[in-house]
């Protein structure tokens, strides 16, 4: 392990993540909070002054690899959050510490859970700066960092370790331009979403939240009432569809500009994923249609759910806890299934469910015929046995690290439903679960022990388990450079 390497890493890419909380200072000093402008100030001052001489020390070998690359990642996920946490903390707006954690965790890992019963409470500069870390978090910390850094051979390692799904693409062959290319997409998205919901009558504060919150598909509110408390069916289909968009590979959108249209059609997760949401959309507004009466306000409203669950964005307009059964039955399903990979959603992603099906396919085949070649295939093309491998590892971690989690969060007895949901719902990044962690329900009445687990199971989900697993194996730390 290059430790120096790693530090010096980590050093830098705090120094320019310093500067992030001095946005949300300027919207402090704008709406006149002196509270909040200070502890941004502080938070940002300090940690720049804690990066800064680690910056300035030149590592012996600039070599990096796998290993360094997964550190870097997993420590950078450790440090912002737990910096993100303090203007809450300083301010006191959010007093204690692991409330303050757990808030700062859900914004930057985009899940959206929360354990304000009144978010209307806080002040402008901490609603922009918990939709901010949404938006940050959504494309990656270290995507941003690499997108401003001087050019490095490096940094499609550290896109590679940071960047979910089970396959990592590049527009282009340098990291830094693909990050570029990545966060002008994002924020052109993030700029037209704004503009869409300026015109239909949300206030301009209200517009960039929400966008930032749609973008990084995280869902952490500015009203109490989330986005019910507009009771506009134009902004519930504008968020609808940017949700959807923002759930898609990113990749798509690059083949799109560059007038890849047959590609675009020829993408089997892309499909795969917008059958789901149709599909899942038109079974859930069929069943709610005896509460809603007409078929335009349930298909709103299931449409609008589908959407925010899949992508794991958890915006709600309506309380589906109040929802039938078999409505209920199937969002926490699709919180299971997530968005696609390469996209800014989480969850277990389309790609990889493609892949557990189209590997139970061969290996039922195999039985049948056993003389029988076999390929797990991508687009007509025999997909790597290293990535099929992968994704089978990654669903036995995935279900390990989950049936742990329930397992410490119900000792605090809160029932089946709340535990189970609560875990799933913040291991997937999506926020709402069901029961006592339903759409209008929030988090705070869970032990700090469980919010601690609850934490991390978002860091998990968010990073995908590897760089936080492989920071704690011993072997990992002990070559020396």
């Amino acid at each position: 392990m290059n430790k120096t390497l790693v530090f010096h890493y980590l050093s830098r890419m705090s120094f320019v993540g310093s500067a992030l909380f001095l946005l949300p200072a300027a919207v402090s000093l704008i709406y006149g909070e002196a509270d909040a402008f200070r502890a941004f100030v502080i938070v940002a001052a300090g940690l720049a002054a804690l990066a800064l001489p680690m910056t300035l020390i030149k590592p012996k070998t600039n070599e990096m690899y796998t290993r360094e690359s997964l550190v870097i990642v997993a420590m950078l996920w450790i440090v912002f959050p737990v910096a993100g946490a303090l203007p809450f903390v300083i301010s006191g707006e959010i007093p204690r510490f692991v409330d303050a954690l757990f808030e700062s965790v859900s914004g930057f890992t985009t899940t959206g859970a929360t354990i304000l019963s009144d978010v209307e409470s806080l002040s402008h500069g901490m609603l922009f700066w918990r939709s901010f870390t949404h938006w940050i978090g959504g494309m990656g910390i270290l995507v941003f960092a690499l997108a401003v850094f001087p050019s490095s051979k490096d940094s499609l390692y550290l896109m590679r370790a940071e960047c979910p799904g089970p396959q990592v693409g590049k527009f282009v062959p340098k990291g830094k331009k693909t990050a570029m290319y990545l966060y002008t997409i994002y924020g052109a998205l993030t700029i037209v979403t704004i503009i869409l919901l300026c015109a239909g009558g949300m206030p301009f504060f209200d517009s960039v939240c929400h966008a930032m919150g749609t973008a990084g598909t995280g869902g952490f509110g500015i009203k109490n009432a989330g986005v019910a408390y507009y009771d506009s069916a134009y902004i519930d289909i504008v968020i609808t569809v940017m949700m959807l968009l923002f759930g898609v590979n990113f990749n798509i959108f690059y083949l799109m500009l560059i007038r890849r249209f047959k590609d675009v059609g020829k993408n089997l997760e892309l499909r795969v994923y917008l059958i789901i949401f149709a599909a899942s959309a038109l079974l859930i507004g069929a069943n709610i249609f005896p509460m809603y009466k007409t078929a335009g306000k349930s298909l709103r409203y299931s449409a609008f759910q589908v959407a925010s669950i899949m992508t794991t964005t958890g915006y709600a307009t309506a309380d589906f806890n109040l929802w039938p059964e078999f409505s209920k039955m199937l969002l926490v399903m699709l919180m299971f299934v997530g968005a696609c990979a390469g996209s800014t959603g989480g969850g277990f992603k389309v790609q990889r469910l493609i892949i557990v099906i189209k590997n139970t396919g061969k290996f039922i085949n195999k039985l049948l015929h056993p003389k029988s070649v076999n390929l797990v295939t991508s687009e007509d093309k025999a997909m790597d046995t290293e990535v099929v491998h992968g994704v089978n590892s990654y669903l036995g971690i995935y279900i390990f690290l989950m049936m742990g989690s329930m397992l410490v969060v119900s000792l605090d007895n809160n029932g089946f439903a709340t535990s189970f949901s609560a875990v799933t719902a913040c291991f997937n990044n999506i926020g709402p679960g069901i029961e006592l962690v339903g759409p209008m329900e929030n988090y705070s009445f869970f032990s700090d022990a469980s919010k601690l687990v609850l934490s991390l199971d978002m860091l998990l989900g968010r990073l995908e388990c590897t760089p936080l697993m492989i920071m704690f194996v011993p072997s990992v730390w002990k070559k020396k450079f």
